[in-house]
């Protein structure tokens, strides 16, 4: 049984304008030691998937549907009280921006004090010793006297390291990172996605890291799963995902990716166009509007996720064949434009007669 479990998870938004669908019928699980990342544009679902599990989009104006199995609990049927228990103690999180997580008015020991008596049944003086073992822990340095500090005090660097000393304060078996190097500079962003792998080999739990950066993810993820429009549009692991991708979508999140093995001339590709409104989807396939291999028939027919070569561990949901799929992804990482590789959606595909059935 895995640690978690999300089944066909939907997350609706009643708004004045309309019905927000921010998660669509999305699957993935989490086994205990592993790393799964989460990987999409602003506005793909990630971070509202994981605060849902969280138990914090919970409202009168929101619908939520399907499972989130927890150690073979369902934490969408767990009560409010259940899932306090549960959260910051079993499964954690680090939020986006650690300035406007962490309390201005309070010193950060004192917060991390608050985290631990919250769960756990220890002396303020215990808690108090258990908050300067985690701020070294996490590398922080000089504890004893940071520990007394107001998170202004910190540097950018040093208060994500406290959010993750915070997160960690009851070892929980799950933890959740959204965006966790965000504004960091790539030097910091190392360091910190380093001891995010050394804390893990240490108490064994599981990691969701939520990123918009397939970089961040490529050294520390066991599987990947690529979002899009609420959707997981490509699913497997991390080997599958650099070597042999088969979304568009996701060619375009690995071309806009600086590279070291090639010439400083070598511009980045963006991808075109805007993600659609979770309140008039397109029809048909969510990324046709932005997707340099589109056919009438990508309009009209909506894609699931299937198994690529029968592999259940990678699945895509695209309705270009695998064999073309495979040459424009060859096409891409020799250097050729998506735009000398467009008539390869129709024409190679008519001539292999293997256009996909409609996705289920």
């Amino acid at each position: 049984m895995s640690l978690l479990a999300v089944e066909d998870l939907r997350v609706q938004f009643v708004t004045d304008d309309g019905v927000v669908h921010a998660v669509d019928g999305i699957s993935y699980a989490v086994e205990t030691g592993t790393t799964l990342g989460i990987v999409g544009e602003s506005g793909s679902g990630k971070t509202v998937s994981s605060l849902t599990t969280m138990g914090l989009t919970r409202g009168g104006s929101t619908r939520i549907s399907g499972t989130i199995q927890f150690e073979g609990r369902d934490l969408l049927q767990a009560s409010d009280e259940e899932l306090r228990s549960i959260r910051g103690n079993d499964i954690a999180m680090i939020f986006q921006d650690p300035l406007s997580s962490l309390h201005p008015f309070y010193k950060v020991g004192t917060q991390l004090v608050e985290t631990m008596l919250a769960h756990r049944d220890l002396s303020k003086a215990a808690a108090r010793d258990r908050a300067v073992e985690l701020l070294q822990l996490v590398g922080i340095p000089d504890p004893q006297r940071r520990v007394d500090q107001y998170p202004h005090e910190f540097s950018g660097g040093m208060r994500q390291r406290a959010m993750i000393a915070m997160a960690l304060a009851n070892e929980p078996k799950l933890l959740i990172a959204d965006e966790p190097t965000t504004a960091l500079d790539v030097t910091v962003q190392a360091q910190i996605l380093a001891l995010m792998q050394d804390l893990q080999n240490r108490l064994g739990m599981a990691v969701i890291i939520i990123t918009h950066d397939l970089g961040v993810v490529a050294e520390i993820a066991d599987e990947i799963a690529v979002m899009y429009a609420g959707r997981i549009v490509e699913h497997g692991s991390t080997n599958q995902i650099f070597s042999a991708p088969q979304h568009p979508y996701t060619w375009g999140l690995l071309k806009s990716i600086p590279r070291l093995d090639v010439g400083r001339s070598d511009e980045l590709v963006p991808i075109s166009g805007r993600p659609p409104s979770l309140i008039n989807r397109p029809s048909g396939c969510f990324f046709h509007p932005r997707c340099p291999y589109v056919r009438d028939r990508h309009r009209r027919v909506d894609p699931r996720l299937e198994p690529v070569d029968g592999d259940r561990g990678h699945e895509v949901a695209c309705l270009l064949s695998a064999a073309v799929r495979g040459k424009i992804w060859d096409g891409l990482r020799s250097g050729r434009d998506a735009e000398s590789l467009r008539g390869l959606a129709e024409t190679e595909q008519a001539a292999a007669g293997s256009v996909p059935k409609a996705g289920t």
